[in-house]
């Protein structure tokens, strides 16, 4: 008489000699790296004023077209050229005085106020200083501040992630081998991005008269960062 032998998937698995897993392990880690930017972001314009908000306007208008063209002689693109703030406001005039009732006698108007800023992309940080004194000379009356920026920062993340990873190994493995352990696979992965910068140059204000000699403007670095946040799973080996 045959007789047939089927082995169930439990039976199968008891002859495997498997892993015993202890848990898991989550450790975070960080890595950085600095660079110098390669460009730089103003926000600059022009305000007036006016017994009229047209005359204002005019007198805004002029005022945009010159700074919009010596930015475009000093080599920035249109492209790079945004506007940015857009206003026209009553000059209001309070008073002390007060009615019959006593009651404070509402402001008059007493002229108008037309602002008109755009950010500007300078892709050439040596042209920098002439581009800020230049702008001041031909009637920007407000430089709302400068930042920079790296235009394209994917190589440095990628070298700060690699930079992340290793310190949270490093951490874990160390982790792991205290508790008489080691790491086995991964089982899962998330960063986190960082950026930190300079704090924007404010130059509010600047008069039309100010020094012909180019603005002194000093870069720094700026700093790419990543957190990483990696899970492993823990070989057990007590038994």
């Amino acid at each position: 008489m045959r007789h047939s032998l089927f082995l169930t998937p439990l039976v199968l698995l008891a002859g495997l000699t498997l892993p015993a897993f202890a848990g898991t392990i989550t450790i975070e880690g960080r890595g950085e790296v600095t660079a110098a930017p390669d460009m730089a972001m103003i926000n600059s314009g022009v305000t007036t004023q006016g017994a009229t908000a047209r005359e204002a306007l005019d007198a805004n208008t002029a005022a945009m077209a010159a700074l919009v063209a010596e930015l475009k002689a000093a080599g920035i693109e249109a492209r790079d050229i945004q506007t940015s703030g857009f206003s026209v406001n009553p000059n209001y005039v309070y008073t002390d005085e007060r009615d019959a009732n006593g009651y404070t006698l509402p402001p008059k108007i007493n002229g108008y106020q037309v602002s008109n800023t755009v950010t500007v992309v300078v892709r050439k940080l040596d042209t920098l200083g002439s581009i800020l004194d230049k702008s001041v000379t031909v009637g920007a009356n407000t430089v709302n501040g400068v930042s920079f920026s790296v235009a394209d920062p994917s190589e440095l993340y990628d070298e700060a992630r690699k930079a992340a990873f290793a310190d949270a190994k490093a951490k874990a493995e160390l982790y792991a081998g205290v508790a008489g352990s080691a790491l086995e696979d991964i089982v899962s992965i998330s960063e986190t991005q960082g950026f930190n910068q300079p704090q924007p140059v404010a130059m509010y204000a600047m008069r039309a008269d100010a020094a012909s000699a180019p603005v002194p403007v000093e870069a720094g670095e700026l700093s790419f960062a990543i957190n990483v946040n990696v899970q492993w799973e823990l070989e057990d080996d007590t038994k």
